[in-house]
């Protein structure tokens, strides 16, 4: 590579970007379907409408993922970022399943006009850079890494302990039998060994698909335990074309709508605080144009989402911890990432052979990756002067205690207006604003230059 390139811009061989590019698909394949899978469950839709959600969500995940890491004009970050569809969006949009008098072409219609909404609010919301020193980064991101944290436990266990499943083509809720088994547990433990010790002894690029070559260990010994079903393989298509609107023409609904752009709110704070803590991993100044261009492709996804028959996208956090554990940087391995998600939404067979890993043997990944972004916050936090300043000390506690309320107690904010539960329900969103609030409160506005500053030389002084 050139020593005047930018790891960030650094173009790798086809075969690289391809193995590297998999394995940012594998750590984000399971949210990306989850949401489809959820809100055709709650709209009764049959099975093979079902199959098509999650394949024009995965087409759509690759379509919003080249714009974003690859850009153009004023989209797309530039930066090695997966997106997906936000898991914010889910309780708004089963709300709406649930409202005899709409549809699924009312979703469509709330998700375009709230994705029209956040491109035009992006670069009003770009503008908190300032509000983001280093006491309230590490904090969110140390709070997006612990938050996440429960996802990979989970998936240990093998998912979650209740599960949705089709019961005569009803979306039911029942317990997994096989959450916390020891075999879960043991091929989980074996992934995360693998990982390590491919970290500690291998070199080169090998080192770099530690992950993947942990997951591919964990699902050998998965397939020769019998573990895996390709069950439905053989009916799955070989081709399968996303047509636009194939529900219908959008329609709307004006409480739809004003939900799903608080979601969009919601969403754009969320991914601040994840383009952070990429850029801090990667070694890139965020400023507000940069974080601009980001934020307006979480909108242009949405709109792309309502009209391909899909939902609203975001960054896909474990991939910004997945980033920190490989060391690979380029934005054309996430690239390359797009270009395999679309293949999976065009030709379902290979979308099935994915779906078919374990949620156990992503679990040994997850923990380290989640852990990752968790140790990025901390990182920062190093840098506060705690021992002049001892209000940063409050300012974390604090937010810190804010942003596990819905982590530790799930049903703490049950009893509040219904309307409040997007907001009160994201930790991530709990500690931004929190953290946000005290450092105004007890350190003062600041500059979005101190900020920006800041970024750049904790970038400088990194390891990576």
């Amino acid at each position: 590579m050139n020593s005047s390139t930018d790891p960030v811009d650094e173009k790798l061989p086809v075969g690289k970007l391809a193995a590297l590019g998999m394995q940012h698909v594998l750590v984000m394949y399971a949210g990306a379907i989850a949401v489809p899978l959820i809100i055709g469950g709650a709209l009764n839709l049959a099975k093979s409408d079902i199959a098509f959600l999650i394949s024009a969500d995965l087409f759509c995940c690759g379509l919003v993922t080249l714009i974003q890491s690859l850009g153009f004009w004023k989209f797309g970050i530039r930066m090695p970022v997966m997106m997906g569809v936000t898991f914010a969006a889910v309780g708004p949009m089963v709300a709406m399943a649930g409202n005899p008098q709409l549809t699924i072409v009312h979703i469509y219609g709330a998700v375009i006009v709230s994705g029209i909404f956040c491109v035009f609010a992006a670069p009003y919301m770009s503008r908190l850079m300032r509000f983001f020193p280093p006491v309230v980064t590490g904090t969110v991101i140390s709070v997006i890494g612990i938050s996440l944290m429960g996802v990979g436990i989970n998936w240990a266990a093998g998912g979650q302990p209740v599960i949705g499943t089709l019961v005569d083509g009803v979306f039911t809720k029942i317990p997994n039998p096989d959450y916390g088994s020891p075999t879960s547990l043991g091929i989980a433990l074996v992934v995360l060994i693998s990982i390590l010790l491919i970290t500690k002894y291998v070199k080169g690029f090998i080192a770099n698909i530690s992950v993947l070559s942990g997951m591919i260990i964990g699902f050998i010994i998965a397939m020769g335990m019998g573990k895996i079903s390709f069950y439905g393989l053989g009916n799955a298509e070989w081709f399968a074309f996303i047509r636009p609107f194939h529900y219908g023409w959008p329609k709307f609904d004006i409480g739809s709508i004003l939900s799903m752009c608080l979601v969009m709110i919601v969403t754009m704070i969320e991914s601040t605080g994840m383009f952070i803590a990429l850029g801090e991993i990667v070694g890139k100044k965020i400023d507000d144009k940069t974080l601009a261009r980001g934020l307006r492709v979480d909108g242009l996804g949405s709109v792309i989402g309502g009209i391909f028959n899909t939902f609203p996208y975001t960054s896909f956090s474990q991939n910004v911890g997945l980033v920190g554990v490989t060391g690979v940087r380029s934005r054309y391995v996430c690239a390359a990432a797009g270009v395999i998600l679309m293949l999976f939404g065009l030709f379902p067979k290979m979308a099935h052979v994915a779906a078919s890993i374990p949620q156990f043997v992503l679990g040994g990944a997850g923990i380290v990756m989640f852990g990752m972004v968790a140790a990025t916050g901390i990182k920062i936090l190093s840098k506060v002067d705690f021992q002049h300043n001892r209000n940063n000390l409050f300012i974390v506690a604090v937010s810190f205690g804010a942003g596990m309320i819905p982590i530790v107690a799930p049903t703490f904010f049950d009893k509040m207006p219904v309307f409040l539960s997007t907001i009160l329900h994201s930790g991530i969103l709990l500690a931004s604003s929190m953290a946000v609030l005290l450092n105004l409160f007890f350190n003062g506005k600041g500059s979005s230059e101190d900020s920006r500053s800041h970024a750049l030389a904790a970038a400088q002084s990194s390891d990576h």
